[in-house]
């Protein structure tokens, strides 16, 4: 909502400008989506080299669920 009144506000001010930032933000974001696909799977790659580290502690730190059954 925010981000809509500034551009509102630009367009009051310099609509050329605006007209501008309105037609070059779709192309930007196409842009810059390879890098968050990217950015996604190496936050999940790291994700998982933490869990797999921290495997060891989680099982000597939980207690055995089986001797309850």
């Amino acid at each position: 909502m925010i981000a809509f009144l500034l551009w509102c506000l630009l367009f009051v001010l310099c609509w050329p400008l605006a007209l501008l930032a309105l037609i070059l933000y779709p192309i930007v974001w196409l842009l810059l989506l390879p890098f968050r696909i990217v950015g996604i799977a190496v936050h999940g790659a790291l994700a998982l080299v933490w869990e797999v580290v921290m495997l060891p502690a989680r099982l000597l730190r939980a207690p055995f669920r089986l001797s309850r059954v």
